[in-house]
């Protein structure tokens, strides 16, 4: 799978999960501080990597930034970005079965590296399930 994976600092979470998706043979394209233009702020950073999934450049991203919070706000200010700001992979899963997330967003702050490994493995084990939705929206009756 292609994928773009990017953050405006680099640390043992980024570089866990770049390791693990190489590990995997996915092919990367590494942005901000992960590639070439590590001077460039979240913001930047989190709206070249959404339009990058939303021209099927890639197929799925995953952004850092210090809370998640930042970056998820600005992929999802490109149409056709579906950003989701996950903590574990219960979070992880849901976003892709009830509302297709397409980038996989996570915090440095507090996500521990074996955590967003399992983030990974489940955002692209996932399938959207409209079904699953309906079913969701049972159990608040």
């Amino acid at each position: 799978m292609k994928i773009v994976v990017a953050s405006d600092e680099r640390n043992k979470v980024t570089d866990a999960v770049v390791d693990y998706l190489t590990s995997k043979e996915h092919k990367l394209i590494l942005l901000g501080a992960l590639g070439e233009s590590a001077s460039d702020k979240w913001v930047e950073i989190g709206k070249r990597a959404a339009l990058m999934v939303v021209e099927g450049r890639v197929e799925r991203g995953i952004l850092f930034c210090w809370s998640g919070t930042g970056i998820c706000m600005a992929a999802n200010r490109v149409k056709g970005a579906r950003a989701a700001l996950c903590w574990n992979k219960d979070i992880a899963r849901l976003s892709r079965k009830w509302d297709d997330a397409n980038i996989l967003c996570m915090a440095l702050v507090n996500t521990k590296e074996e955590a967003a490994k399992e983030m990974v493995d489940v955002f692209f084990s996932t399938q959207f399930n409209e079904e699953g939705l309906n079913e969701a929206h049972k159990l608040d009756e």
